[in-house]
């Protein structure tokens, strides 16, 4: 246990904690996130496959059994007449790339409810912001065709207004559209919002319908799996620094315990002379050497 006391260094312990942190946030918060959207995208594909396949239904089935959640897409049939003075635009939309607007308007069932009607998209002057003359919807007894939509909710700081002689909103909201016409919508049951009828192609009053949602599953499978992938790599990886680091210990420490050991002079052989270093010439010596023995 000696051996992991660097792990208690300040360096050591912050790291530890950041790999723990990102590690809990891929397998709570992140990967979740991204599988939570994958099954939102399947759960609605499924939703607008299986209304494809269905004959419509009269919109007050629909109003009458408040129980069913699942309505969103469904389509459905509505028998009335648009009231009159009832055009609210959306704003901030597209068609075929250029500016354009969603254009409301209130439908009254035979029974005597109102609900919100989309009907569907036109494009702004000259591919300016500026919206068209809208024309009135079709007056007297009508049949209609659509989808149940679900409301988009509404932005606190994108407050409804009125401009180019439209009411406008950012957004299509039952709720919101209620207030702005001064006129009680029904919302249709949609769960967690209240629903609204989008017509289809080719109805009385309708522009161009909003498209429908590519049916595939989108990017979200393959990020949320991902995120676990990267939850589960991040402590594998501090696994490995801390096995480097005990290795690296480990190998200083082998090499400060090597004692150095200086080498012993050789001993001479009995075929091989001993040597000897000749002690130097004394001054006498010297003397001798250059001036001769025997001075006079």
């Amino acid at each position: 246990m000696r051996r992991l006391t660097f792990l208690l260094r300040p360096s050591w312990l912050i790291l530890a904690a950041l790999v723990a942190a990102f590690a809990y946030l891929c397998f709570t918060v992140l990967a979740p996130w991204q599988l939570g959207k994958n099954t939102d995208t399947e759960h609605r594909n499924q939703l607008i496959a299986d209304s494809v396949r269905a004959d419509p239904v009269d919109v007050t089935t629909v109003l009458d059994d408040a129980g069913d959640e699942h309505t969103e897409w469904r389509r459905v049939t509505a028998t009335g007449s648009y009231l009159p003075d009832s055009t609210v635009l959306v704003r901030l939309r597209h068609l075929d790339g250029a500016p354009g607007y969603a254009v409301l308007a209130a439908f009254r069932l035979a029974d005597g409810r109102t609900l919100l009607v989309d009907r569907g998209l036109v494009a702004g002057v000259d591919g300016s912001s500026r919206p068209p003359q809208i024309p009135e919807a079709p007056t007297g007894p009508q049949r209609v065709e659509g989808r149940i939509r679900m409301s988009e909710g509404v932005s606190a700081d994108k407050t409804p207004l009125t401009q180019d002689g439209y009411r406008q909103v950012y957004s299509i909201d039952t709720a919101q559209e209620s207030e702005v016409l001064g006129q009680p919508l029904t919302p249709i049951p949609t769960g967690e919002r209240a629903g609204y009828l989008q017509l289809s192609e080719n109805q009385p009053g309708a522009f161009t319908p909003t498209p429908l949602p590519q049916l595939d599953a989108g990017p979200y499978l393959s990020y949320g799996l991902q995120w676990l992938a990267f939850g589960i790599m991040a402590p594998l990886g501090l696994g490995y620094f801390v096995y480097a680091e005990m290795r690296e210990r480990r190998r200083e420490k082998a090499a400060a315990q090597q004692v150095p050991t200086e080498p012993t002079p050789t001993e001479p052989t009995a075929t091989e002379p001993a040597t000897t270093t000749p002690a130097p010439p004394t001054t006498e010596a010297r003397l001798a050497d250059r001036y001769g023995r025997n001075r006079t």
